[in-house]
């Protein structure tokens, strides 16, 4: 009995191991309103958490831009490598109780994540609760 329930262990905990890693990894946004690519986001776990930095944008003449509109410690750093998705912890399937920033508007909203798939995920912002928001569809980067 104990070989069954060491075995049963073993692959929940492999399991669970599978569903966080998918969520790492790089995701190519997409802007909701014109369906155009806007950056590529890498998702990485530190201390148990999960965190977004831009690490490539679309347009060239973004490239040099910074935060201008972002407040506190996030103000005038440069949108390539500025952290996004800050602080999100798992919750079931998916992750939250953490924020996003959006750049453009230099707000900071409350977020989740899910996925829709193996290579859609979806990112919810929004303010207070979920149904006051905004919902993205990013996409898997291959290779």
């Amino acid at each position: 009995m104990s070989r069954h329930v060491a075995c049963f262990a073993l692959l929940l905990f492999f399991t669970t191991a599978l569903a966080q890693n998918r969520f790492l990894g790089k995701w190519k946004t997409i802007d909701d309103e014109t369906g155009k690519p806007v950056s590529v986001v890498e998702i990485f776990e530190s201390r148990g958490k999960l965190y977004g930095k831009i690490v490539e944008l679309y347009n060239p003449k973004n490239v040099h831009r910074k935060c201008e509109n972002c407040l506190g410690d996030d103000k005038n750093k440069p949108l390539l490598g500025l952290i996004v998705i800050k602080g999100l912890t798992r919750n079931g399937h998916e992750y939250g109780n953490g924020k996003i920033l959006d750049p453009k508007q230099g707000k900071l909203y409350k977020c989740t994540l899910s996925l829709d798939g193996h290579d859609r995920l979806k990112v919810r912002g929004f303010i207070g609760v979920s149904l006051i928001g905004r919902t993205q569809i990013w996409e898997r980067l291959k290779g």
